[in-house]
């Protein structure tokens, strides 16, 4: 009998050394934050008709007079062309103070989202001074694909 016992000890070892060796990897990549974390790789936006049109006011006087204006909108198109849903969570640029994002912006797997003046938008408060057809960069950032970087442009008030 003792020898039955030895020859299944022998037989088991190998397969019992793979297990624990698959169990302490996969913990491993567990722990290390790889499961359940989307791919930055695997998410692709596209971002088209990036436009801030300039403050009214700002347009009216000329560019020597007085203060700034406080805030005004970007406007723009986000395309998810992967197949996982992604968020736009905030936003920046450097012709502005700051941009305030009203809340996340979710674009769904191969989905458009648009930013316009009759919905969700950007405000980019304490622009810095802005001109008709200026371009400036705006950073957008996303949950899964990180900041991307659009070139918008600067339009005078009332154009599309």
């Amino acid at each position: 009998m003792s020898q039955w016992v030895t020859s299944l000890g022998k037989a088991a070892a190998a397969p019992v050394l793979c297990a624990a060796a698959l169990i302490g990897l996969l913990s491993a990549f567990v722990s290390g934050g790889g499961a359940g974390t989307v791919s930055r790789a695997r998410i692709r936006i596209e971002v088209t008709l990036a436009d801030i049109p300039m403050p009214a006011a700002s347009a009216a006087r000329p560019a020597a007079s007085a203060a700034r204006p406080a805030a005004t909108r970007a406007y723009l198109t986000i395309r998810n062309v992967s197949g996982t849903p992604d968020e736009l969570t905030g936003a920046r640029t450097p012709a502005a103070r700051r941009v305030a994002l009203a809340r996340p912006v979710t674009i769904p797997a191969h989905g458009t989202v648009t930013l316009t003046p009759f919905g969700t938008d950007l405000t980019v408060i304490g622009p810095r001074r802005l001109t008709d057809g200026q371009h400036v960069a705006l950073i957008l950032v996303f949950r899964h694909a990180g900041p991307v970087t659009v070139p918008a442009t600067v339009t005078a008030p009332g154009t599309p």
